[in-house]
């Protein structure tokens, strides 16, 4: 097994870490918190004598006792964070979205193909078998496509926090917040692995104070059809979402975490297609990400960062368009 070290000791970061262990494809060596006490309270979850606990980043990047490093904290940090990795030679699995602007996603690609090393942005949804069949269903019928509408609406916990006034993470600029960045991003991989590169992007957004998004509808156009996406962590949605064919629709229960898929015909009969769905949906992302690096797999490592650099790319170039603008871009 590769040996796997971590930043953020999150619900995320344990759901990963036990995914990598169920499916023995990495196993967790080093933890870092920039506290001791966090950093043994989750190592300790994994009742490992042998993890040791980092509060210092370069400390830990220079540790020679882990070969992968996952990143899992706020989204402003995982560029320095996973540049620092890439520099000491370790092979990245970033939490999407791996940068918060174009201009740092171009800089940690070149510098990761300089080293020799692999920077994985952590789409895991796109790695489950139910994701697959949504996939192989778009491709036997790819010339019927006309269209999408992709949802993925939550109520963050954190929302209560903002609106009393406590300016948590999520929902701050500095930090690299907000809808799209978060819900967002899994429907953006929905339509970019589904349907391609868009032709144009616009993003209508409902801006809170804090100058992040809270939700908003973006449109991704293709020469032939739309796809629409709906997000927003003010506000719970219980809309499917579905991709059109004609008089014909596919349909699953979220952009996102998907757990069920049905098929319309041409007479609006809906039937349920069979779909694997596992307890932990961190378990294929674990096993294929350890399958390209032990085996050195670059055809599907370029394919996956083409993905990446694509979604990156029209997160930017939403934000944009909505006028939203994070502390990250200033540095630039």
């Amino acid at each position: 097994m590769l040996k796997l070290g971590i930043i953020g000791t999150n619900w995320i970061t344990q759901q990963f870490v036990e995914a990598a262990e169920e499916t023995k494809s990495f196993k967790l060596s080093r933890v870092y918190s920039r506290t001791e006490a966090k950093a043994k309270t989750f190592a300790d979850k994994f009742k490992a004598d042998d993890v040791r606990l980092s509060t210092d980043l370069d400390e830990f990047f220079a540790s020679e006792d882990f070969e992968v490093v996952y990143i899992a904290s706020p989204n402003s940090l995982h560029f320095e964070q996973a540049k620092q990795a890439v520099l000491n030679g370790k092979n990245v699995i970033v939490e999407k979205p791996s940068t918060s602007n174009i201009h740092e996603f171009a800089e940690l690609e070149e510098i990761a193909k300089a080293k020799s090393v692999f920077v994985l942005e952590a789409a895991r949804h796109i790695q489950e078998p139910i994701f697959k069949k949504i996939s192989d269903f778009v491709d036997r019928n790819r010339a019927d496509v006309s269209g999408a509408t992709l949802s993925y609406m939550k109520y963050s916990s954190r929302y209560d926090d903002y609106l009393d006034s406590q300016n948590p993470n999520v929902f701050s600029t500095d930090f690299s917040g907000g809808a799209l960045y978060d819900l967002g991003v899994y429907a953006v991989y929905d339509a970019v692995v589904l349907f391609g590169q868009p032709d144009a992007v616009n993003y209508d957004a409902e801006i809170l104070s804090s100058g992040v998004d809270g939700s908003g509808s973006l449109t991704l156009k293709y020469d032939d059809f739309d796809v629409n996406i709906i997000v927003g962590k003010t506000k719970n949605s219980f809309m499917p979402s579905e991709i059109y064919f004609g008089k014909r629709t596919l349909l699953f229960d979220s952009a996102g975490d998907i757990t069920k898929i049905q098929a319309s015909d041409e007479k609006k009969h809906i039937t349920d297609i069979p779909a694997d769905k596992s307890d932990n949906p961190m378990d294929s992302e674990a096993v294929e990400f350890a399958r390209i690096i032990n085996q050195n797999d670059q055809t599907t490592y370029k394919q996956l960062m083409k993905y990446a650099r694509i979604v990156n790319h029209v997160l930017e170039q939403a934000r944009m368009n909505a006028g939203i603008v994070f502390k990250a871009d200033k540095e630039k």
